[in-house]
């Protein structure tokens, strides 16, 4: 009997691998919002490889980018050597998305991963405070490396734990009571607390793995004042909700507040090849040459596709504002199946990073299932894994996302057809 690709990968690959599990195919083509199977069936990709390809599979303008730098032999490897890419990109960041946020900031190229981005900036903190402990938050998501998962909240319920934590509940945890911000003021008020000033605040203004849940405004906004206020470094996270995947290229530009250290990766290369930086305020790189260091910190491909994406998608406010009619077309269609299906508990998010919010697991996975059945990829979140989460590329038509939207319905209303409102 001859084994299927993705069945063979079974044979050989570690028992790690996930997502293979969960949409058994074998994948051999990718254009914009699709995905094509080696059986020439057509899915509509609603995860956009867990949110790193914000712009869809194989973009025109950074595939020609890609071929054209291969076509000329230039520096595809160079660790933090000098070369046209590099220069080219931080001119080109600079003046389309630093620029968004007040103040002037530094640009730390990482390892290649939005982990490598975290434990530079835990790293820098720790350096600059000499000091130990990080607050972060519940349903937090920062990496699977061991500083980053210290401040994580499923990989620190695993017991991964390499950086002194502690956990204050995220934005709308208890639905009264004492905030976090709340609850920082008082413990370090009180000496009795034990709790010293931390090195830094880790913080995400989307926890998107956690959840999809969205910090409010006020909330961010008083917690970047406490931080400011008791000179605590405030690490914002914005990996997965960042490069345009909330609405604007940041996450928090809305709530106004600017943040001391910036995680970015993800879809910041655009083109889905790996690439992390690490946004530093200026008087905070305190770093001696080589000091925090990384084989893999800007890769001479990367550079150019990431370069290219910024030019061409936030040169203007295009983008921007279609994903702002995009989010409402989603929240509609999510808010409808929610008021239908008594299974389904609520929905969230903010431009488009959503969430359809299942009563357990075992919903949402049929969910996911029957989606894929009809051909669309989605993805669950949460600590719980009872969440539905919707990652569309931001590039992706009107009548292709409503079709997509369309399958999510008919798939929930058919596997949680026993629980109607």
């Amino acid at each position: 009997m001859t084994l299927a690709l993705d069945q063979r990968q079974g044979l050989v690959e570690s028992e790690v691998r996930y997502y293979a599990r969960k949409w058994p195919a074998t994948f051999t083509r990718a254009a914009g919002p699709f995905m094509y199977a080696a059986d020439g069936r057509r899915f509509i990709d609603f995860f956009s490889a867990a949110g790193s390809l914000n712009y869809g599979h194989n973009h025109p303008v950074l595939v020609d980018r890609m071929i054209e730098l291969l076509a000329q032999e230039r520096v595809l490897q160079g660790l933090d050597m000098a070369t046209p890419e590099r220069a080219a990109f931080l001119e080109i960041f600079g003046r389309n998305v630093t620029s968004r946020i007040p103040g002037s900031w530094r640009v730390q190229f990482t390892g290649p991963t939005g982990a490598s981005a975290v434990e530079a900036a835990l790293h820098l903190a720790r350096k600059t405070t000499g000091r130990s402990n990080v607050v972060s938050f519940t349903n937090a998501f920062h990496g699977m490396s061991l500083g980053a998962a210290s401040v994580s909240g499923r990989s620190r319920a695993h017991g991964r734990i390499g950086v002194e934590s502690t956990v204050l509940p995220f934005d709308g945890y208890f639905p009264s009571g004492p905030t976090a911000v709340e609850m920082l003021q008082r413990y370090l008020d009180d000496p009795s607390s034990g709790l010293a000033p931390p090195a830094a605040i880790i913080v995400e203004a989307v926890q998107a793995e956690g959840g999809v849940r969205v910090a409010g405004d006020r909330w961010l906004a008083d917690l970047a004042l406490l931080a400011q206020a008791r000179g605590i470094p405030l690490i914002l996270d914005d990996i997965q909700a960042g490069c345009g995947r909330s609405g604007a290229f940041f996450s928090f530009e809305r709530s106004g507040i600017a943040p001391d250290l910036v995680c970015l990766s993800k879809s910041l290369s655009g083109s889905g090849l790996p690439m992390s930086v690490l946004l530093i305020r200026e008087g905070l790189d305190a770093w001696e040459p080589g000091e925090h260091s990384g084989t893999f910190r800007g890769q001479g491909l990367a550079l150019a596709t990431a370069s290219a994406a910024v030019e061409h998608f936030w040169g203007d406010d295009k983008l921007e504002l279609g994903v702002a009619e995009k989010e409402q077309v989603i929240r509609d269609h999510l808010e409808r199946i929610a008021d239908e299906l008594a299974a389904v508990t609520g929905s969230r998010g903010r431009g488009m990073l959503h969430g359809l919010e299942c009563q357990d697991q075992e919903s949402a996975d049929a969910v996911v299932h029957e989606c894929f059945t009809r051909g669309l990829i989605v993805e669950t979140a949460g600590a719980l894994g009872n969440v539905v989460k919707l990652l569309p590329a931001l590039t992706i038509d009107e009548d292709v996302l409503a079709e997509g939207l369309g399958i999510l319905g008919a798939a929930a209303r058919d596997v949680l057809a026993g629980g109607r409102r």
